[in-house]
This record gives C-alpha cells, structure tokens and sequence, in this order.
C-alpha cells in the first residue's frame, strides 16, 4: 500500500508558508521593497547553496553505471520539454507570459516534491534514482532556462550573464564536487546547509507576497487549465509511454514518470520577480498546478506502484 504522508506534508508545508507570505504582505511587514530584498536573497545566496547541497551525493562507478538509464531519460525529458516550450505557445499573446510558460514547462517543482515522494513510493531506490534524475534538470533550468528570461544585445553578452549567474556558478562548484566526491567540511558545510535549508521557506513567503492582492477566482482561465495539462498529465504521459515500450526497469520508469508530473517549479515566480516578468502570473502558475498535482500525483503514483 502506497503511503502519500510524505507528499501531504510537503504539500501542505507549501501552501502554508505561502499563505503565511500573503498575511505578512496584508499586515505590511513585507513591502515592494521588501520582496526585492527576498528575490535577490533567494536567487544570490539561498538558492546557489542549495544547489551545492543537492550535488552532494555520493557517485561511483557502480551507481554511475546503475543510474546511466535514468540519467539518459531525465536528459531525453529536459531535451524534450525544450521543445514542446517552442512550440506549445506561439499563439499566447502576452511576451513576459510566453516566456514564463516556457520556463515552467521545462524545469518542474521535483527539487522539493520529488525526493520525498520518490523513497516514499518507491523506497531507497527510488531516493536515489531521483537524486541523479535532478542532475540534467538543475542544469538545463540554469542554462538554457534562465535565457528565457535573460535579454542581452548580442549572443556573447547572453553568454556572459548565463555563465556568471549565481546559480550557474553553484551548479559548476557542485558538479566539480560530485564527479571528484569532495565533500564539504566543518564551518563551510554547516553554514552552506544552513542557507540551503531556509531556501525553500524563504521561497514560498515570496511567492505568497506575490498572491497577497490576487484574487483566486482570477486563476479560472484558460491559460492555467492549458499549461496545467500539459505540465501535470500531458509531459509525465510522454515520458511514460516510450519507457514502458522500450521496457525499462519499472523504478526508473515509475520515479522518471511520477519526477515528470511535479508543478510549476517555484524559481519560475523568483526569476519572474528578478527580471521583471509578470511574478503575479508565474505565481498563479506555481500556486494553480500545485493545487491540481494533489489530485494528479497521488493519481500516478497509484497507477504506477
């Protein structure tokens, strides 16, 4: 029997620090200025330390061999996803919505749901495919993602902003750390697990503030049922046919399946925020597939276990 404790928990932790975010907006302790300091604290110094902390994982040839599957479909998926963000909008109107829906097609919310939700359903394993299937996402969300929203003149100074984004620098450090099993020692690893810990909270207040003024009725539209379908059903179903029809191991198939159908992943409202992108419809979309994947997750998880 599956056990969905883990994946209630995160859920309901989510939508509580939001609404916690939106209350501290409507008492005025967070002001515009305010969340400007928390957009640029998430995104220069929370974030990049997760993303550290996430490489720290142990790698050897035996789990390299082991997870080269999964790490191959997660690679197809981000591959994939890219596409579809070319094509799936071309009729939507609004550029900074076009540029959001993009985001969040390819880089999903596994970071924080999938972990959990993985050894919960599908036990160690399951933890550990999850952790290498996260590796060709957090790369390609700070590569090829952050261009939808970076604009520059010309190829070269696009370039430049990408490479020397914070959390591209974090991604290369963690990389170098994973592939040369260096872990992080003493006050170092205390204090980069101490910024990667609050990253999450931190987050969710953020992108309650954005909801502060919103009204929810307001999220009844089109646009949120489209890229609902596509991010929670549509993806996770086009990951799930070629893996069962090429016969892959079932937990690579289950937990490369269940990764798929996460929401919207909320760095898409943080860089909405950065660069000036309409937060308020990159919020709604985190806020409305997170809503919907209680339903949709517990739903695949079941038809997978």
């Amino acid at each position: 029997m599956i056990n969905f404790d883990n994946l209630f928990e995160m859920q309901g932790m989510l939508f509580s620090l939001m609404i916690v975010g939106a209350f501290l907006t409507w008492r005025g302790v967070i002001r515009p200025e305010g969340q400007k300091l928390l957009t640029d604290l998430v995104m220069d110094v929370t974030l990049p330390a997760s993303i550290i902390r996430s490489f720290q994982i142990d790698f050897d040839r035996n789990i390299l061999e082991s997870c080269l599957a999964i790490l191959l479909v997660a690679a197809a998926i981000q591959a994939g996803t890219f596409l579809l963000s070319a094509v799936l909008y071309r009729r939507t109107g609004d550029v900074k919505h076009k540029k959001v829906l993009q985001y969040a097609t390819i880089c999903s919310n596994a970071g924080i749901l999938g972990n959990p939700i993985a050894e919960g359903v599908f036990g160690s394993l399951g933890l550990l495919y999850a952790s290498i299937y996260l590796i060709p996402q957090r790369i390609f969300m700070w590569s090829a993602g952050l261009t939808y929203f970076t604009e520059s003149p010309s190829k070269k100074e696009l370039a430049k902003k990408v490479l020397t984004h914070p959390c591209i620098i974090a991604v290369e450090i963690g990389l170098v750390l994973m592939l040369s099993q260096t872990r992080l020692t003493g006050f170092l690893n205390a204090t980069v697990n101490s910024l990667a810990s609050s990253n999450t909270a931190v987050s969710m207040l953020l992108i309650g503030s954005f909801l502060a003024g919103v009204k929810f009725r307001s999220m009844f539209q089109w646009t949120y049922f489209y890229y609902g379908a596509i991010r929670l059903v549509g993806i996770p179903l086009l990951v799930y046919l070629p893996c069962a029809a090429l016969r892959l191991d079932p937990v690579v198939t289950g937990v490369s399946t269940v990764l798929a159908a996460m929401p919207a992943a909320s760095s898409c409202a943080i860089l909405a925020s950065k660069y000036q992108c309409d937060e308020v419809f990159a919020s709604k979309c985190v806020v409305f597939t997170t809503v919907l994947s209680m339903v949709t997750i517990p739903l695949w998880c079941i038809f997978l276990a």
